[in-house]
């Protein structure tokens, strides 16, 4: 896809979620003029060509400070961010520089696409599928993998891969729902439960190390270490 119908897929994607855009010439200046969000990715993209194509240094990210100067939106130059890509109201938005985001994303104000701190590799920042919907003040943080068709609620905190066409929310996000459906949640005395069964085989299997030892003690071992352990107690001892 070339740049010009890149740019027009963008332009569509603010027409197609900002309700308050008109029709006619008035949306289109609309759109060109007062739409924060158009303009971050409209730069974004001729900043990813200096930086990414023609590797000019420096220059690529003095333009992505103006952006957020004049945006509040903060794109780093080297994300990759696929067509159709569109960020309502636009404050507090930050793309780290290893993200990678397919096409048709919405991102609303306040959206994290960044690194937990915890990386090894080079890859720290999260890759989005498409047509996936991010809610205000989410936060998806380290390299993880958000699949095609997905919602992300407002202020969750995403830390592990979301299956395709899935919902989540919460803080620890969680999915509430796969494929449309809703996904049963686990309740505190289930979790408890659980809790308690794994205790239980670990008594039980330190239980069984413990029989294995004694069975392979020396009888008369057995009887010196009972007659140590008597003295420390003070255990008469018989005909004392």
């Amino acid at each position: 896809m070339n740049a010009w119908r890149t740019i027009r897929s963008d332009y569509l994607a603010a027409k197609r979620n900002d309700p308050s855009i008109s029709d006619g010439a008035r949306g289109f200046f609309e759109v060109l003029l007062c739409t924060p969000g158009f303009f971050a990715i409209t730069a974004h993209r001729g900043i990813h060509f200096l930086h990414s194509t023609l590797h000019i240094p420096v220059l690529p990210r003095l333009l992505s400070l103006f952006v957020r100067w004049w945006t509040g939106i903060e794109i780093h130059p080297a994300a990759k961010i696929g067509a159709g890509f569109f960020v309502d109201h636009g404050a507090g938005v930050v793309i780290g520089e290893t993200a990678e985001v397919g096409e048709n994303v919405t991102l609303f104000h306040g959206v994290t696409l960044g690194a937990t701190g915890n990386e090894k590799s080079h890859k720290r920042h999260p890759t989005l599928g498409d047509n996936i919907f991010v809610g205000s003040g989410a936060k998806l943080l380290g390299p993880i993998t958000v699949g095609s068709h997905s919602k992300i609620g407002a202020n969750s905190v995403v830390l592990s891969d979301v299956p395709d066409g899935a919902t989540v929310t919460g803080v620890r996000a969680r999915v509430v729902k796969l494929g449309g459906s809703p996904v049963r949640q686990q309740t505190a005395a289930e979790a408890y439960a659980a809790e308690l069964e794994v205790r239980l085989a670990r008594l039980e299997e330190e239980i069984r190390e413990l029989r294995a030892a004694r069975a392979e003690t020396p009888p008369y071992l057995s009887v010196q270490r009972f007659s140590a352990a008597s003295r420390r107690r003070g255990t008469p001892r018989a005909g004392a």
